[in-house]
């Protein structure tokens, strides 16, 4: 038997037998009404293929429950996990998720800020895309609704949770000088600020252990295509005559896939073992790190406690009741763990 269909909430409501704030109180949180109400509603439900447009309700209310969520590229496995990650969380607390990637373009930014302040967003949880912001297009989505940072931090002292570089770098520097020749660090463009941090850690780390560092700078223009960037890296240190030591340390992951397909292709044998030509490492702990040939030794970010907490602290600014709001810190910085591989 064919299940009715109603075109409206005000249709159902009818069938229903109950008040249209009636029937959005029962979609908002079914406890809310009495238990006679939440049968008849039900039992109409089950009969129908009814389904409300809660974005469109959430537009029609003076605070909505739609939540910004705002990234540099979902190219990059690292924001899809924690956006992903965050969606589940706002969802689980009764807030709908409006996700909008820049593509890593300033204008694009600036459209997609447009975009959420016109969907009525009560607020947003935002990876800054760095020195290619405009500045204003974030200053103009702070100063109308709650924002929490994530990865990198915004140049306006915003709530912040991201990974603590110093100690992460630090770790994997610590680990490949004590099991082998000290690295040469691979750098990438500095986009954004974690990569200055990273850059920073590494040299300051190498001093305490008493060896000199040496950063190499990418030499290409600014990209977020950072596998491409790996790969000409090292193609290009190979056809300057070689390498500037046996172990590198790439500044994340994607940078380091691109530098192994290149050490491969020119006939290294990359690993820890006996026989190996080549240590390399990374940083992030991408999805498929764990998958590359070797498997890559690189650094693990907290990534379901940095989505937990940037939900957690945004939620908290969204209380409309002060009394009810939990003193908070304004940064959360969160330590990654050491993955080793067979990579170095």
């Amino acid at each position: 038997m064919a299940k009715k269909t109603y075109r409206s909430m005000d249709d159902f409501a009818v069938a229903c037998g109950v008040s249209r704030p009636t029937l959005s109180k029962y979609f908002d949180d079914p406890s809310q009404v009495k238990e006679v109400t939440r049968k008849s509603i039900e039992a109409v439900l089950k009969k129908s293929n009814f389904e409300p447009n809660l974005f469109a309700r959430h537009l029609n209310r003076k605070r909505t429950k739609n939540i910004g969520i705002l990234v540099p590229t979902m190219a990059d496995p690292f924001y899809v996990q924690v956006v992903s990650l965050i969606e589940i969380e706002l969802r689980g607390k009764g807030y709908w998720p409006v996700q909008i990637s820049s593509h890593t373009r300033p204008e694009l930014e600036e459209e997609a800020v447009r975009t959420l302040l016109s969907l009525k967003v009560a607020g947003a949880i935002v990876a800054p895309m760095g020195n290619s912001s405009r500045k204003f297009a974030l200053e103009r989505l702070k100063d109308a609704i709650p924002i929490v940072c994530f990865d990198s931090p915004s140049r306006f002292n915003l709530p912040f949770v991201g990974n603590d570089n110093a100690q992460s770098v630090a770790a994997i520097v610590q680990y490949l000088c004590r099991s082998g020749e000290p690295p040469v660090f691979l750098d990438v463009p500095h986009l954004v600020e974690n990569t200055n941090e990273r850059t920073e850690s590494y040299s300051a780390t190498m001093a305490r252990e008493g060896h000199s560092p040496l950063v190499i700078a990418c030499d290409a223009p600014p990209s977020w295509e950072f596998e491409r960037l790996g790969y000409e890296q090292m193609n290009h240190l190979l056809a300057k005559g070689g390498l500037p030591g046996k172990t590198l340390l790439c500044a994340n992951d994607r940078f380091a896939f691109g530098a192994m397909a290149a050490a491969f292709a020119a006939g290294l044998k990359i690993g820890r073992a006996d026989g190996c030509d080549i240590r390399i490492a990374g940083h992030d702990d991408h999805p498929l790190s764990r998958y590359a040939c070797p498997s890559l030794t690189t650094m693990a970010q907290n990534a379901p406690e940095i989505a937990a907490r940037s939900v957690e602290m945004l939620l908290n600014l969204l209380d409309e009741d002060a009394a009810g709001r939990k003193a908070m810190p304004n940064s959360v910085i969160l330590e990654a763990t050491l993955v080793m591989r067979d990579s170095a």
